[in-house]
């Protein structure tokens, strides 16, 4: 039977079963790696998940096992790992994990935890998002370099209302844009700003970027994936491992250094490293929160002036006022 070893951090003893097993067979990384690399980055894991909600990612087996997304939280979790009631779209609750130190990191990470997944709500109010998340997603076509071009138009789309966005790799091939924004919208009043945004960003790059929320309409274009902003839809936190063969991490980037980067710098190794000599390159966005009433106003322009309204919600999310139809349009223009 592989080792267990006991981790001493925050005051905490933390015991880890199996450290030795491979959860990367690609790289040779290993459990115990896992968890060294959270405990290495952990300052800036915990700025990103801080009493926020938290969705666990679970690879118990290595990514190459079957995987899948805890949210609530099992009976035997620790008393002083501390919880949050969130509200799903159905109108269920759930009790997540709302993590204040590395330890509980690491306690998560011996269930094979990989990904983190923060709500963009704190514990003392999870109604009204304190987070609005933009994320740009590549289409069959398009690569990380065609998400950066589009990450650079939509900074200066947020800078015409007033917003400031601090950018990161998705571990993947997409990007992330987090505005901090105060907390005194609805889910859905901040996924309408996200709309209202990535229609700007849009019209500005028609033959680059789309808002087309069906495959088949989207194109070879970077998709604004406004129902991220969604209730119930998260993105990988900062610094979380991502299950590539690689091991890539969700890397936070500043802007002056989005054009030389590429996804695939940053994972179990080299973040390490970086978080050492740069430390956290996000860590002034908490010092922030930008008021959102101008996208807003955009959004009733785009109303009145365009006749643009609502776009479709997710499938698994009851139906909305003023929502479209969820029909595939090719579908649609079969009946």
């Amino acid at each position: 039977m592989s080792a267990a070893e006991e981790f001493e951090i925050d005051g905490r003893s933390v015991r880890v079963s199996n450290i030795d097993k491979v959860y990367f067979p690609e790289r040779g990384f290993t459990k115990g790696d896992v968890v060294r690399y959270l405990i290495s980055v952990g300052s800036g894991l915990l700025r990103g998940l801080r009493d926020r909600p938290t969705t666990l990612q679970r690879y118990p087996d290595g990514v190459e096992g079957e995987s899948f997304f805890q949210k609530r939280v099992p009976k035997y979790l620790p008393d002083w790992i501390p919880t949050a009631r969130i509200s799903f779209p159905s109108g269920r609750h759930a009790d997540e994990m709302a993590p204040d130190n590395v330890a509980a990191l690491v306690w998560a990470a011996n269930l094979g935890c990989l990904t983190f997944h923060p709500w963009p709500v704190r514990r003392s109010d999870t109604e009204h998002p304190d987070e609005l998340r933009i994320d740009l997603d590549p289409q069959p076509g398009t690569d990380f370099a065609d998400a950066v071009r589009a990450a650079h138009e939509m900074r200066e789309v947020l800078a015409a209302h007033g917003l400031t966005a601090w950018p990161k790799t998705s571990g993947g091939r997409g990007l992330h844009l987090y505005v901090p924004v105060r907390p005194d919208r609805t889910f859905t009043e901040v996924r309408r700003a996200v709309i209202a945004l990535g229609r700007e960003l849009e019209a500005r790059m028609p033959d680059r970027v789309t808002t087309a929320w069906w495959k088949e309409e989207r194109g070879e274009r970077i998709f604004v994936d406004y129902n991220q902003m969604a209730r119930d839809r998260t993105i990988a936190a900062a610094y979380s491992p991502r299950p590539t063969a690689r091991a890539t991490v969700s890397a936070p980037l500043t802007w002056d250094e989005l054009d030389d980067a590429h996804p695939d710098d940053f994972d179990l190794a080299t973040m390490p490293e970086r978080f050492a000599r740069r430390g956290d390159v996000h860590a002034d966005m908490v010092e922030h929160a930008f008021d959102l009433t101008p996208v807003l106003e955009l959004a009733d322009r785009h109303a009145h002036d365009r006749d643009l309204g609502d776009l479709p919600y997710p499938p698994d999310h009851p139906k909305m006022p003023g929502e479209p139809p969820r029909v595939q349009p090719s579908r649609a223009r079969e009946k």
